[in-house]
């Protein structure tokens, strides 16, 4: 099991010593305990007359960094069609009582044939710039949480060429599942303050319905597609509103939530050819997903609170500082169990699970995104987020909205 759980520390002490070139140093604080101070600075021409008194309008020389990030905008997207529980019951033997009783699910949106992820991601994102007032050309990275991406390669850049960014900016997947948008967040707040990065568009967006079998009532009533986006900004570190976090995996539970990849059989021409065995490869595909529902909830339930008090403890904060719980919406039980645990009241809690089920790395910035716009959140409500799902990954995020 890998793990690692920081906050970060945006104010560095003076130095008593001249740094050499190119040192790009940040303060973690690591699961073990081991924490380290760090400093960005770059070192041009004339960076030796540091304490010679030339000015630095005369010579640029490496200075200390202070930054902090905060997260600026929202946008989110769903596609048109929506099935409704009872749509289900043409399909599986269900009724909308039996799945909305154990999951707090009533409707999903599917892609039908003519939607694309890609497109659902760009109007997510969209929506998240046009809040945060960014120009897509101010944009230094775009980062797409998803395990479903249109191309196999790979869909951000494709996002990052329908958003017009002109400049070219560096735009790549991050796959890890329904815990995905959390490691985005956090691999945005880390290029901000370790790489002086100034906006990044951190996109969660997921078609799961590609991957189900609409003939098992125990999966197929849960997984709904969506995009969901945030724009996550350099800011003074007095302003800083990225407190904390705390991420895990254990491939060890793999074998509990998973989408495997499974061959076609061999070509009747290719088998009889004479050709070495086993070459050329089968074509491949993925299967639907496959879960083992009990264990999931074990492992969320148990796996979740922790790793939320792990991150309130990185940050410095108590859980009485949390204005939201804004868990993946996975199943009503889950989200209450884990509540529960953490003593949070159900006022506190952001859902919309009713309305979209489980939508992967979408469901944390597509909660968010309508609490925002309907007023629920506010600009300095402090927020405890948390993503689980297969791998396995779970990780959790205090933030400041605004």
């Amino acid at each position: 099991m890998a793990n690692a759980s920081g906050f970060f520390s945006p104010t560095v002490p003076s130095l008593r010593k001249r740094i050499p070139p190119s040192v790009c140093i940040y303060r973690f604080c690591y699961a073990e305990g081991i924490s380290k101070r760090a400093l960005c600075t770059s070192t041009i021409e004339g960076a030796d007359k540091l304490h010679s008194g030339v000015s630095s309008s005369q010579s640029r020389v490496p200075r200390l960094f202070s930054k902090g990030c905060k997260l600026v905008g929202c946008g989110s997207a769903v596609p048109s069609l929506q099935v409704s529980n009872d749509d289900l019951t043409k399909f599986v033997d269900t009724s909308d009582e039996w799945i909305s009783v154990r999951t707090g699910i009533r409707n999903r949106h599917v892609l039908t044939g003519k939607d694309s992820l890609t497109a659902l991601a760009v109007e997510a994102a969209k929506k998240a710039l046009q809040m945060a007032e960014v120009d897509p050309d101010d944009l230094n990275l775009v980062l797409l949480c998803t395990s479903t991406p249109d191309d196999l390669f790979g869909s951000a850049p494709q996002i990052q060429k329908a958003l017009g960014c002109n400049k070219n900016p560096l735009a790549y997947d991050i796959t890890a599942a329904c815990s995905g948008f959390v490691l985005g967040l956090v691999s945005a707040a880390c290029y901000i303050r370790g790489g002086g990065f100034n906006n990044v568009l951190v996109i969660g967006a997921d078609a799961l319905s590609r991957y189900v079998d609409w003939t098992d009532r125990g999966t197929c009533i849960l997984f709904g597609d969506a995009a969901g986006a945030v724009v996550v900004q350099a800011c003074d570190g007095e302003e800083d509103g990225f407190f904390g976090f705390d991420l895990h995996s254990d491939g060890e539970g793999q074998r509990h939530l998973n989408a495997n990849i499974k061959e076609y059989e061999e070509d009747h021409a290719l088998r009889s050819n004479g050709s070495v065995l086993g070459f050329p490869p089968r074509r491949s595909s993925y299967s639907c997903i496959q879960m083992n529902g009990k264990e999931v909830f074990r492992f969320a339930v148990r796996s979740v609170p922790q790793s939320i008090e792990s991150a309130l403890k990185n940050a410095g904060l108590s859980g009485s500082s949390i204005d939201w719980l804004l868990l993946h919406q996975a199943n009503r039980r889950i989200i209450d169990a884990v509540a529960t645990r953490l003593e949070v009241p159900p006022e506190r809690i952001i859902s919309n699970l009713e309305n979209y089920g489980n939508t992967s790395a979408a469901s944390i910035p597509l909660a968010l995104d309508e609490a925002v716009r309907s007023g629920k959140v506010r600009s300095g409500h402090t927020i405890a987020a948390a993503g689980f799902g297969a791998g396995l990954t779970w990780g959790s995020a205090i933030v400041r909205w605004g």
